[in-house]
């Protein structure tokens, strides 16, 4: 976005280009190079990779919850950030709720109907009529990341998980945990906080060492990042050891390499909402396959998070949030 000043006599007296870079973040154009130079926090568990972060919580016998609340709780104190944690866990579950009960036409030129109350509808159906499914629980999965999906879409307010395109992964999976992973009784907010810790690990890795920006290394900092995320997250909560989270995180951004960001007219609906849906379903597999191994996994976290920036930098300039090549260029709406 281009600001510029002007005089009383229409004298251009000042002018500046921001860049939204991914995650919240506005910079200038000089700042962007300047993203890896970024001074460190002062915190007392630092780490640049998910070797060293591997390191210290096997060094001090801590989980990678422990680590980063160990961090956050060292620049704030520790009823802050529960708060904090709470409250993030809370929009999130509060755009579901909303989703999928909002119905309409989302804003802009596509016309886009939202789907996620009529799959609400749906599945209600479905369950009045106790319909044998094995596939049941994965469309509500679809429903939940669809409902925040179109959230966005629509303006709604949002938790950048890790930006806004991709916002609808994280509360999916949640909610696939919440609702389906463990019995009701093993749920509480603890959970919440060790998958929303372990995946914020996760995510600093990325923006670290790589991108978090679909203009800068297409939907695969984006949707695959928040995927990666997703599935370190849920296995993490699932009880799984510090190399299948690893090995989750992996996987999920493995199978999201080379992910374009081509969305059509420029607007976060097609093929973005569904993406969502298909990232989330993918996170809860990369987190299963993850679990039923024993951690030991050739491609380490930090492997693909390289081969992610690399892929990313290499794409053309028409597949990273452009909307001049790909589904953008070829679909008429």
């Amino acid at each position: 976005m281009k600001f510029v000043v002007f005089d009383k006599s229409n004298n251009i007296i000042s002018e500046e280009i921001y860049f939204s870079i991914g995650g919240g973040t506005i910079a200038r154009i000089d700042e962007i190079s300047q993203k890896n130079e970024r001074k460190p926090l002062d915190v007392p568990y630092q780490f640049s990779s998910f070797g060293e972060l591997k390191e210290l919580c096997q060094k001090n016998n801590m989980l990678i919850r422990d680590i980063v609340m160990a961090n956050e709780n060292s620049l704030s104190s520790e009823y802050k950030t529960h708060n904090y944690i709470k409250k993030i866990t809370q929009i999130m579950q509060e755009n579901i709720d909303r989703g999928v009960s909002t119905q309409g036409i989302l804003p802009g030129s596509i016309k886009l109907q939202r789907r996620a109350p009529g799959m609400y509808q749906n599945l209600q159906e479905r369950f009045k009529q106790n319909i044998d499914d094995a596939l049941y629980i994965l469309d509500w999965v679809n429903l939940w990341a669809f409902a925040v999906a179109e959230e966005n879409a629509a303006g709604g307010k949002m938790i950048t998980a890790p930006t806004m395109g991709s916002a609808g992964i994280l509360p999916a999976v949640i909610r696939y945990y919440q609702r389906f992973a463990h019995k009701k009784a093993y749920y509480n907010e603890e959970a919440d906080i060790t998958f929303l810790t372990t995946a914020a690990a996760i995510c600093c890795l990325y923006r670290t060492n790589a991108s978090i920006s679909g203009a800068e290394v297409g939907c695969q900092g984006e949707v695959g990042v928040a995927c990666s995320m997703a599935a370190g997250g849920l296995a993490a909560v699932m009880g799984g050891t510090i190399s299948q989270i690893e090995n989750a995180a992996e996987i999920g951004m493995e199978h999201n390499l080379g992910l374009t960001c081509d969305p059509v007219k420029g607007l976060v609906q097609i093929p973005c909402i569904e993406r969502n849906a298909m990232a989330a379903i993918k996170a809860v597999n990369a987190s299963r396959l993850a679990i039923q191994g024993n951690g030991e996994h050739k491609v380490s976290l930090d492997n693909i998070i390289k081969t992610m920036y690399e892929t990313g930098l290499n794409l053309k300039s028409d597949y990273k949030e452009t909307s001049l090549g790909g589904l953008a260029k070829n679909v008429i709406c």
